[in-house]
């Protein structure tokens, strides 16, 4: 696992990631970045295409060699200043309040402590800074018959994509780690089977 995981894994990533419903979905969520912005699960920087104008630089967080070396003709080719900024999400190296926001793109699924790294985001951003995220999680309420399948499926998926999660619900994850979350969208990605598109796109708040 550990040569698949370091070099098979994050070149699957960049292509199935990297599909013209994911475009769509990266630009929304980038909508609205701005100042320092940190962004964690930094992949491949399939994200770099959609920053706005108004970010002035992001510090990318991802432990993939691979992936940021896959990153770095889109880093070469924006305005935005893009800084490597650790390998690991659950223990950031930044002082307190020391971005105006961040952002995460199907990250969450695979953080092994996501409850520490959604801490460490807490910690870094400033009062009033947002999170924004889009994450595939836990299929919405009422929808069991999805969750009994994305329950069967989360070990395999785990296997095949380097610990990935079907089953972690996204929203109360956010909330328990103190967030406030002021825009939600809940849906199932476009042309993905269900069990693997349940999506959440939204904006936290990191509260004074």
């Amino acid at each position: 696992m550990g040569f698949y995981a370091d070099q098979v894994v994050p070149r699957i990533f960049n292509v199935v990631c990297g599909t013209k419903e994911a475009a769509h979905l990266r630009r929304r969520v980038c909508e609205g970045l701005e100042g320092d912005v940190l962004e964690i699960g930094f992949g491949s920087g399939l994200n770099v295409p959609f920053y706005p104008r108004a970010v002035t630089r992001v510090a990318a967080v991802d432990p993939s060699e691979v992936g940021w070396k896959l990153a770095a003709e889109r880093v070469a080719t924006t305005s935005v200043r893009v800084e490597r900024g650790g390998l690991d999400g659950q223990v950031l190296s930044f002082p307190d309040h020391s971005f105006d926001a961040a952002l995460s793109t199907w990250t969450l699924c695979t953080v092994p402590d996501v409850e520490a790294a959604l801490r460490e985001v807490r910690r870094v951003l400033k009062p009033g800074g947002t999170l924004h995220f889009v994450e595939h999680g836990l299929a919405p309420e009422g929808d069991e018959g999805v969750r009994r399948w994305q329950r069967r499926l989360d070990p395999l998926e785990q296997r095949l994509f380097a610990g990935c999660h079907l089953t972690r619900p996204v929203t109360e994850l956010l909330t328990g780690a103190g967030f406030v979350i002021t825009d939600l969208d809940v849906f199932y990605e476009k042309g993905a089977p269900k069990p693997l598109g349940a999506d959440s796109l939204g904006v936290a708040v990191s509260p004074a």
